[in-house]
């Protein structure tokens, strides 16, 4: 019973994940939102929001160490496999400005991370700290995100993309959201409660369950997003996508659990996969700043390298 409620919270979890991303991405068309900085927030937000709701859940039930496995082992995913995956199926550039930015932001909250859990805790008023940058991250994207579509409007001059997708109907657009908040919820208490089962079942830390079944599992709605992004070809949408989903796992959700409930912080994280997450996230810089693309092969060694990851995950029993 316990995997049942494990694969049915997971599952719930993505379908859940992509209706809300769904409804949200049409939301965002009807408004003239360019896909870079949709990406880097409604689809970063509501990719985010299964992580959000299990870390939550998990701190609600006292496992500290799956709250900040999750969202260690969903950026970690995030970056190598969301990524990769989608650049084996197809080469993807980098065209659209704005990312650089991000990059460095990212790199420097990561960093603060780190000086954060360094005690061994995330207490309320840190979480508060983290939860303010996520707001002054919103402000400022929101603010790129309104100069843009103004230019856009008036570059546009009233005309039509046509062979962009059409956004979907009012009535659809509301569907989807309340869906996936409602399936969201109900997925995030099956989830923690199969995941805390399955630890104690094999007899390892929840810690190593969270860095990678829970948050392998919290970012398929992440991976199905870029992937659908990858055959479009919206490279702008994919990378946003990542990057906007690490920072909201980040400020978002390691904020708002702190600030309900403080973390206690493995010593696991602290030693080694803090820094392998830092690691990865420097993968994106020549992203940025340099190739400004993914080609098959480097796909393939991010996916392997995660799968190595995972492996020394459970080998040392988080």
């Amino acid at each position: 019973m316990t995997i049942i409620f494990l694969v049915a919270g997971l599952a719930l979890l993505a379908i859940s994940g992509d209706a809300l991303v769904r409804g949200s991405i049409s939301a965002a068309q009807r408004m003239h939102i360019p896909p870079i900085i949709t990406g880097l927030t409604i689809v970063a937000f509501g990719t985010s929001a299964p992580e959000l709701i299990v870390s939550i859940e998990a701190a609600l039930n006292g496992a500290s160490g799956l709250a900040i496995g999750n969202v260690v082992g969903s950026n970690v995913a995030n970056t190598l496999l969301v990524l990769g995956v989608p650049a084996i199926i197809a080469a993807f550039t980098l065209s659209e400005g704005g990312i650089r930015r991000s990059v460095v932001f990212l790199l420097g909250i990561s960093a603060e991370l780190f000086l954060i859990i360094f005690d061994g805790e995330i207490s309320r008023l840190e979480g508060l700290l983290l939860f303010t940058l996520l707001i002054v991250y919103l402000t400022y994207s929101g603010l790129e995100a309104t100069k843009a579509r103004k230019e856009k409007l008036n570059g546009n001059d009233g005309e039509v993309d046509e062979d962009a997708e059409k956004p979907l109907t009012t009535i659809w657009i509301l569907g989807f959201i309340a869906f996936g908040i409602i399936g969201l919820g109900i997925g995030g208490k099956l989830t923690i409660s199969g995941a805390i089962g399955v630890s104690k079942m094999l007899g390892i830390a929840d810690t190593a369950v969270g860095l990678s079944i829970v948050a392998l599992g919290t970012s398929l709605p992440e991976l199905a997003a870029s992937v659908s992004a990858a055959l479009r070809r919206q490279a702008g949408m994919m990378i946003g996508n990542v990057i906007g989903s690490s920072i909201f796992n980040i400020l978002g959700i390691l904020g708002i659990t702190a600030m309900l409930i403080p973390l206690s912080v493995p010593a696991s994280i602290i030693n080694f996969d803090i820094w392998f997450m830092i690691a990865v996230f420097l993968l994106l810089v020549p992203l940025a700043f340099v190739t400004r693309g993914i080609g098959r092969v480097q796909g393939w060694i991010m996916s392997i390298t995660y799968i190595a990851y995972i492996v020394m995950v459970f080998h040392k029993g988080g």
